[in-house]
């Protein structure tokens, strides 16, 4: 993700938990002058997430956006 007047080499790594056609949830982000890339214990954590968030149903994710635990950010769609 590019920062603002830096470009991409400046930017940041995002990680996103994605599961196409239904959601995707932002896990993770940091600037690449701060980190190089992730860690093998922290993309074992992630991995671990990605496998319960993704298994989140629509009931789970309400109450977790209800309890301020997530933030949903809805996308409007062009017609």
């Amino acid at each position: 993700m590019a920062r603002p007047g830096k470009g991409k080499s400046g930017g940041y790594r995002t990680l996103i938990l994605f599961r196409q056609g239904d959601r995707a949830i932002f896990a993770f982000g940091f600037a690449q002058n701060a980190q190089a890339n992730i860690s093998k214990a922290e993309l074992a954590l992630l991995k671990d997430a990605a496998t319960e968030a993704l298994g989140w149903d629509g009931e789970e994710l309400d109450r977790l956006v209800a309890s301020g635990a997530l933030v949903e950010i809805e996308h409007e769609h062009e017609d």
